[in-house]
C-alpha cells in the first residue's frame, strides 16, 4: 500500500502555482517565498491534537491555552488520550474551564479513540484525505475544517483547499478582483487550478486576505 510522505517541495509548489496562475503569481512574488513547515517533519499524536482542536474552539488563543492548562494539570499529563482523560471526572474537567459541549466532544473522542476508530499516524500515513476526513468528522465536535488543519499543517499534505474558511475565501476574492467572496463550490472549481498544490497556494490566500485587510497580526489557525 502507497505510503503519503509529510511535506512537499516548496520550491517546485512555488514554480508551479506561479507559472499556472499569473494574478496569484504577482501576490506571491510581492509576499515572497513560504517556508515549510517545520512540524510536517515532527511526530505528534493525532487524539492530542483533535482534543486541544477542540478545546480551542471558538476562543481566543490566551483564554484556550489557559483552559488547557488547567486540563493538563488535572489530567496530570500533557498529553490527551482515553487514558488520561480518563483520569479525571465530568466535574473536575469541567471546573478547569471546559463548557458541557466540549466536555462531551472530549468523552466521544476518547471513546473512540479506545474502540480503536481513530487513526494513528503510521495508518494514516496510507490513507488519503478524504479517507482521513471521513475517519475523524464523525466525532463529536470535530468538522471538516478542523481535519483539514491537521491535514495541511501537520501532515503536511500538499494538495487540500479549505473553501469554508473565510480567510481562503477572501484570499481568493482578492487574488480573481471579485465583488464578493466565492462561495465554497465555486471556490473548489476556480481551485482545481492551484492542484496538485492547493495546500501552498492556500496558505498565499492566507497571507493576501490578511495584507488586503491590513491585519495587525496575521490570523491564527487551528493547528498552531
Amino acid at each position: 500500500m502507497p505510503r503519503h510522505a509529510r511535506g512537499f517541495d516548496t520550491d517546485a509548489a512555488y514554480a508551479h502555482l506561479a507559472k499556472r496562475d499569473r494574478k496569484l503569481g504577482a501576490w506571491m512574488k510581492k509576499l515572497g517565498p513560504i517556508a515549510p513547515d517545520p512540524r510536517w517533519r515532527k511526530s505528534f499524536d493525532p487524539v492530542d491534537a483533535l482534543a486541544r482542536a477542540i478545546l480551542y474552539q471558538q476562543l481566543s488563543g490566551k483564554a484556550a491555552a489557559t483552559i488547557v492548562g488547567r486540563v493538563e494539570a488535572a489530567i496530570a499529563s500533557d498529553r490527551f488520550h482515553c487514558d488520561t482523560l480518563g483520569r479525571c471526572d465530568d466535574a473536575t474537567i469541567r471546573a478547569c474551564g471546559v463548557s458541557g459541549n466540549k466536555l462531551l466532544a472530549l468523552r466521544d473522542l476518547a471513546q473512540r479513540e479506545a474502540c480503536g476508530e481513530i487513526p494513528d499516524l503510521r495508518r494514516m500515513s496510507t490513507m488519503d484525505n478524504d479517507a482521513i476526513v471521513a475517519a475523524l468528522v464523525p466525532v463529536r465536535g470535530i468538522g471538516r475544517w478542523t481535519v483539514e488543519m491537521m491535514l495541511m499543517f501537520r501532515l503536511g499534505r500538499p494538495d487540500v483547499l479549505p473553501v469554508d474558511d473565510l480567510g481562503i475565501r477572501k484570499g481568493a476574492q482578492a487574488v480573481d478582483k471579485l465583488e464578493a467572496m466565492p462561495a465554497p463550490k465555486a471556490l473548489a472549481e476556480s481551485g482545481e487550478r492551484w492542484g496538485p498544490y492547493r495546500t501552498y497556494a492556500s496558505l498565499y490566500l492566507w497571507r493576501i486576505a490578511d495584507a488586503t485587510v491590513q491585519t495587525k497580526a496575521p490570523t491564527k489557525r487551528s493547528q498552531d
